[in-house]
């Protein structure tokens, strides 16, 4: 006999009871106990975990964590020497109604066995306060924080009984996270490759592996943030970020800057275009399928939903249904539409679960926006009556107001005055027997902003926003916009980016935020190519900062790397961060020569020199530049 397992399934716990794990003397090395256990595994999916006990002074615990096993507390055996016996466990992957529930704090940080033995520990260490604003009062509703197995597997090794146990304790007041045990393997190996790559000097050992750890269980437990006192952590800062997507960071830095971070993790477009998303129709007969994906509730239990989706696919309307899978072919947003006279209308839009949900909630109700613009639609109305709590969180900032039951946004396709753009709104909200806003010449920059936001792809020209001709060499048009088109093209299936930033020289040219942009192509790689203006976006934020510095903050909305940003950078040892978003591509770029005639014909004091560099131009040229890129025929 190789080996054997003994086990049991206990009728009032989910869990699994592993009571003997016992391989042959001669046969161990081979990996027998990995099979027995994986079989008990494969064997009971349903069932919510594997529970091992095992004398600590049998110094197996590599064998545990080898195995895929967690510490789980400890217990006195029974015998006459009172030994300790340790918990083991190992998840098999399901929701845990205790602790995998979504947060409501602002802000989800793993911290390390520093920063918690900082908050929990019985004894004060130096630097200790730094770690504990973390659990500051004004903090409660901001940050919530959370432990890996690293963690837990520190506080077993801890050798003074009274302060494991302690700690073990107070584990009940932070997180708990799960992620993968095979993923996490693959992630630190990952990390110790760019980690020795990128710092020769570093010596390869146990503390460097136990930290890469750390790292690699907040990105697989789809994380971003690492909260750590430790000098180590901190010198694996850019590789953290370069590799795992993880920002490590101190105590303090969580502190001050709480909301920044949250932006990092929950709108994260970088990581969209490094995925490979994939869109398709909804097979007739798959409806069941998709129901343990997408979120139900009231009314609108599996069968119903599913129902309602078949529904879709019959009688006299063309519904279109869409789902988007991630690169695991995992189900992560579906929608459906269907243009209804003026008015797109969607009575599906469901995210599933993801750590890129907000991020894709907010990048469908754009495509929704310029899927209705491109359609001739003047009103989209998202009748579904449980929609995605993101989409519906999100849907607030475009402009999506409550109506009949559902949301509705209006498409005001004009490019003039208040008195034009509020024209055409107040005859749409008419229809809806709605109240709009009246708008009036000479708005502030910030309430016009806000207007074309919610009425996209409104431009008001009298406001006082005002408008900036940005110069953009092809690489970075391409980039960005794909204008000029890759030779290999990307895809499309998410569209371009809402948001994006983009680096030049540090010099200002009177910017000012909010703002629109037109953005000029200055060269071409070929003849014939670039020197036209390709399209607009409107412009949210510029900052004035180091490269790192601006790296750090916008390196989550893609496209440049490091290198990138350092090649912006002038004699003072700064650049230029412009963040925009809702960029339209023109279906006919605007040439030089016709840029030049438009503002001759108008007379606009106007020459090509200003194209070196940023540059302010008049709402009227904007206008006229804007109207002729839009033009179809």
């Amino acid at each position: 006999m190789l080996g054997y397992a003994l086990f049991g399934l206990p009728k009032r716990s989910a869990r699994i009871r592993l009571a003997h794990l016992c391989v042959a003397e001669e046969q161990r090395g081979r990996g027998i106990a990995r099979k027995l256990v994986e079989g008990i595994r494969e064997r009971y999916p349903q069932r919510l975990g594997i529970k091992a006990k095992c004398r600590r002074d049998y110094n197996l615990s590599g064998m545990w964590r080898s195995l895929g096993l967690v510490p789980d507390g400890e217990v006195r055996g029974r015998g006459r020497d009172g030994e300790v016996l340790d918990g083991w466990w190992l998840d098999l992957g399901h929701p845990d109604l205790f602790t995998e529930m979504e947060s409501d704090a602002l802000l989800v940080v793993t911290v390390d066995h520093g920063v918690f033995a900082d908050l929990r520990g019985l004894t004060d260490s130096a630097g200790a306060e730094e770690s504990r604003a973390l659990e500051a009062g004004w903090m409660a509703d901001l940050v919530e924080l959370a432990y890996t197995p690293q963690l837990v597997h520190q506080i077993r090794d801890l050798t003074n009984t009274a302060e494991r146990q302690h700690q073990q304790a107070a584990l009940t007041g932070l997180r708990k996270l799960s992620p993968v045990p095979g993923d996490v393997d693959r992630r630190s190996r990952e990390l110790l490759q760019a980690a020795t790559r990128t710092i020769p000097e570093l010596t390869v050992d146990a503390e460097l592996r136990l930290r890469l750890r750390y790292v690699a269980e907040t990105s697989c437990a789809g994380l971003q943030v690492l909260a750590t006192r430790d000098s180590l952590l901190s010198r694996l800062t850019d590789v953290a970020w370069e590799v795992a997507r993880v920002h490590v960071v101190s105590p303090s830095t969580v502190t001050l800057h709480v909301d920044e971070l949250r932006q990092a993790q929950v709108y994260r477009p970088a990581d969209l275009m490094g995925t490979e998303f994939r869109s398709g129709e909804v097979a007739p007969g798959a409806e069941e399928e998709l129901v343990a994906f997408f979120h139900q509730s009231g009314g609108d239990d599996g069968s119903a939903f599913a129902e309602r989706l078949r529904a879709l696919n019959k009688g006299v309307v063309a519904w279109r249904r869409e789902l988007l899978r991630d690169g695991q072919g995992r189900p992560v947003a579906l929608y459906a539409w269907a243009l209804d006279g003026r008015t797109l209308v969607v009575p599906v839009l469901r995210t599933a679960g993801h750590p890129l949900e907000e991020t894709l909630a907010r990048q469908l109700l754009f495509l929704l926006k310029r899927l209705g613009r491109d359609r001739g639609a003047e009103v989209i109305r998202i009748s579904d009556p449980y929609p995605s709590e993101a989409a519906r969180s999100a849907a607030g900032e475009d402009g999506f107001f409550e109506h009949g039951g559902g949301l509705v946004a209006l498409l005001v396709s004009v490019c003039g005055t208040a008195a034009e753009v509020g024209a055409v709104a107040g005859d749409l909200a008419r229809e809806l027997i709605v109240d709009t806003t009246t708008l009036q010449a000479g708005m502030p920059a910030e309430v016009a902003s806000v207007v074309e936001r919610a009425w996209w792809p409104a431009k008001v020209i009298d406001s006082e926003l005002p408008s900036f001709l940005v110069p953009i060499k092809p690489r970075g048009s391409t980039e960005l916009f794909n204008v000029p088109a890759m030779l290999i093209p990307r895809s499309e299936t998410l569209g371009i980016s809402r948001e994006h930033v983009y680096y030049r020289s540090s010099g200002r040219r009177g910017e000012s935020v909010p703002a629109r942009l037109l953005w000029y192509v200055s060269e071409g790689r070929s003849p014939g190519e670039g020197q036209m203006v390709v399209g607009s976006s409107r412009l949210d934020e510029v900052l004035i900062d180091t490269p790192d510095t601006l790296f750090s903050k916008f390196e989550h909305l893609g496209v440049y790397g490091r290198a990138e940003v350092q090649e912006a950078t002038d004699a003072s040892g700064r650049a230029m961060a412009l963040r925009f978003s809702d960029t339209e591509i023109f279906p006919k770029p605007v040439t030089l020569r016709r840029l030049t005639s438009l503002a001759r014909e108008r007379g606009i004091p106007w020459s090509p020199g200003s194209l070196i560099s940023l540059s302010k131009i008049s709402n009227e040229l904007f206008q006229a530049v804007y109207q002729e890129g839009n033009q179809t025929t």
